[in-house]
C-alpha cells in the first residue's frame, strides 16, 4: 500500500483526487486543507514532514487569484514559489514522489500551435512567473500544466455562467482568449494512473494535461448554456472590452502528446467532460 499526501484537498482537483482515491485500497490517503496543515507557516510545514513520511505528494495549493496577484505580490510569491520550493526540498529529503500542479500562464500565447514542454515560458503576469519559479524547484517528482479547470465543487467559470445564465438575457464573453477547459476529474484520474505507473519514478518532469479540443471563453460558455439549458444569449467581445489587472495569454492551447505517451492515457474531448460535470451539478439541484 502506497502512503500518499494530498495537500489542497478541500479544492476542485483535491476533491476529485480524494474522491478518486477514497475506496482504492492501494493507498493510505493523508488529506490535508489549511486546518490540518498551514502552507505559510514554514517551521510547521518542516515539523510535520519531520513526523510523518509519504511515498507520493500530491501538491493541489496554489494562490489562484490571479488579477489580485499583481498587487498581492508577496502573498502569490510565497504560496506559488517559496511554498513549493520548500515542499519539494521535504520529498527530497524522505524520497516521496512529489506531483505540483502548474498553469498555462507560464506561456506568453504569441504562438498559434499547441505549447510542448519545451516551448520557451515567458509568463505575462506575477501569477505566472512565480508559478515558473515553482516549477524550477521541482527536480524529483512531475510537475502537471493544466488550463482552465471546472469542477462541480468550489468556485469556477462554468458555475459562474451557469448562476448569471439564470439571473440575465444577455452575457459578454471574450472571445480571442484560446485555450483548453479542463474537468479536474478528468485531470484527477490522470493523476491517479500517474501514482500507479510501475516506472513513475523513471518519468520525472514536465507534463502538459487538459482536455482534449480547442476554445475561446466565448466558445466555452455558449456550451454551458447550451448543456446548462439556459435562455441567456452569449455575445462575443474582444478582451480589449474586458481590461483585466494581470494579461492573459491569447492562445495557451497545450499539447498532450508527452503525456499520453508516457502513460498510455486517453483524454476525453473538452465539451464531452463539460457535459457530464454539468449532469452533475443538475443532480445536486435535484
Amino acid at each position: 500500500m502506497k502512503k500518499l499526501c494530498l495537500i489542497g484537498a478541500d479544492g476542485q482537483l483535491g476533491t476529485e483526487i480524494s474522491m478518486a482515491l477514497s475506496d482504492d485500497a492501494r493507498f493510505h490517503c493523508t488529506l490535508l486543507t489549511i486546518k490540518e496543515l498551514d502552507l505559510l507557516n514554514t517551521d510547521k510545514v518542516v515539523e510535520y514532514f519531520s513526523n510523518n513520511s509519504f511515498d507520493f505528494v500530491i501538491n493541489c495549493a496554489a494562490y489562484t487569484a490571479v488579477d489580485k496577484a499583481e498587487v498581492e505580490l508577496e502573498l502569490n510569491d510565497r504560496l506559488n514559489y517559496l511554498v513549493v520550493e520548500k515542499l519539494a526540498d521535504l520529498c527530497r529529503k524522505q524520497d516521496a514522489f512529489f506531483i505540483h500542479i502548474s498553469t498555462d500562464f507560464v506561456f506568453d500565447g504569441t504562438k498559434c500551435s499547441p505549447w510542448t514542454e519545451s516551448d520557451n515560458t515567458n509568463p505575462l503576469q506575477a501569477y505566472g512567473r512565480a508559478k515558473l519559479k515553482g516549477e524550477a524547484s521541482v527536480t524529483k517528482g512531475i510537475v502537471l500544466r493544466t488550463s482552465w479547470l471546472y469542477s462541480p465543487y468550489g468556485n469556477n467559470f462554468v458555475k459562474t455562467m451557469l448562476r448569471l445564465g439564470s439571473e440575465r438575457e444577455q452575457l459578454n464573453v471574450v472571445n480571442n482568449q484560446i485555450g483548453t477547459p479542463t474537468y479536474a476529474y478528468d485531470l484527477a484520474r490522470v493523476i491517479v494512473t500517474i501514482c500507479l505507473d510501475k516506472n513513475y519514478k523513471k518519468k520525472n518532469g514536465i507534463y502538459h494535461m487538459s482536455n482534449e479540443g480547442v476554445a475561446s471563453w466565448y466558445d466555452f460558455a455558449c456550451s454551458i448554456m447550451e448543456y446548462g439549458k439556459k435562455d441567456c444569449v452569449v455575445k462575443p467581445i474582444p478582451d480589449s472590452a474586458f481590461p483585466t489587472a494581470a494579461k492573459r495569454p491569447n492562445y495557451s492551447v497545450l499539447d498532450k502528446t508527452k503525456i499520453k505517451e508516457q502513460f498510455g492515457i486517453e483524454i476525453p474531448y473538452w465539451r464531452d467532460s463539460l457535459k457530464q460535470c454539468i449532469k452533475i451539478l443538475k443532480e445536486y439541484e435535484s
